[in-house]
């Protein structure tokens, strides 16, 4: 799990209903069904009017992805490319075709796979760099959508808040009824900041770094497999990948790679 999505909706919320409580008024008191009606059913009515309903549909998939963690480790991808490009040079590219089979990740496999099978280099890297540029395409549209659903979001509040000072405005009759309706008003347009600085910015962010990194690493992949293809010697195929890597995942890859080191001393 994504402990930093989780932490943050739950430091988020919890914050607002803290300072609610620290000042003596309740959190149920903010439920007004009216109001997020406004917000929220506004919302998903803006948003099916902008998108494909087959595209609105794969919400509850995208906060689970938020909520996944990426596995995808770079130092570990430079490491079997390292491996397999020693072996290949020994016993050429087909002697790779049973590791390949045991590849987790399907593009990596897929990629070794084509390069086992003959395919040429150029050819090879046209299919999978159109596969990044197809996965790409998919993710901006739905982390896209997110970011619009955070500008509907405060909008539909504004629109909420509008629809009960006018009602507010119509009964002046009971003075005394004034206070609660136009609180009532007022928090429409609450849930609508809430929702768009709390879900849908933060939520469609989160998913377009996960989709960066998610490029990053094909790309990664598919230096490899050219590298391996055209006999590179293993070094070099080493020196390439690790210069694509940023500073701060080379750290993180050398802490690991240390642990990695020191458990084999100790087994």
């Amino acid at each position: 799990m994504d402990i930093s999505t989780l932490l943050g909706l739950i430091l988020g919320f919890g914050s607002l209903i803290v300072s609610v409580l620290m000042e003596g008024g309740s959190p149920l008191s903010f439920l007004a069904l009216s109001a997020m009606l406004i917000v929220f059913g506004g919302t998903f009515g803006a948003t099916l009017i902008s998108y494909p309903m087959d595209v609105v549909m794969t919400l509850p998939k995208l906060f689970s992805i938020a909520l996944k963690k990426q596995d995808f480790d770079e130092h570990k991808l430079i490491k079997d490319f390292v491996g397999m490009a020693e072996k290949a040079r020994k016993n050429g590219l087909l002697s790779l075709e049973d590791e390949a089979k045991l590849i987790k990740d399907t593009f990596t496999q897929q990629a070794v796979m084509l390069a086992i099978d003959g395919t040429e280099a150029e050819t090879l890297k046209e299919i999978l760099e159109s596969q990044i540029d197809s996965m790409a395409e998919r993710h901006e549209v739905t982390f896209g959508m997110l970011e619009s659903m955070g500008g509907f979001a405060p909008t539909m509040g504004i629109i909420g808040t509008v629809m009960g000072l006018v009602h507010v405005l119509s009964n002046l009759s009971n003075p005394n009824s004034l206070g609660p309706k136009i609180a009532v008003a007022f928090i429409a347009t609450l849930w609508g900041v809430m929702s768009a600085n709390l879900l849908w910015i933060p939520i469609g962010a989160k998913l377009k770094r996960k989709s960066h990194h998610e490029v990053f690493f094909k790309t990664l992949v598919i230096a490899g497999i050219m590298g391996l293809q055209s006999g590179d010697n293993p070094r070099i195929i080493q020196q390439k990948l690790e210069g694509m890597v940023p500073a701060d995942t080379k750290k993180k890859s050398g802490k690991n790679a240390e642990g990695g080191a020191k458990e084999q001393k100790a087994a």
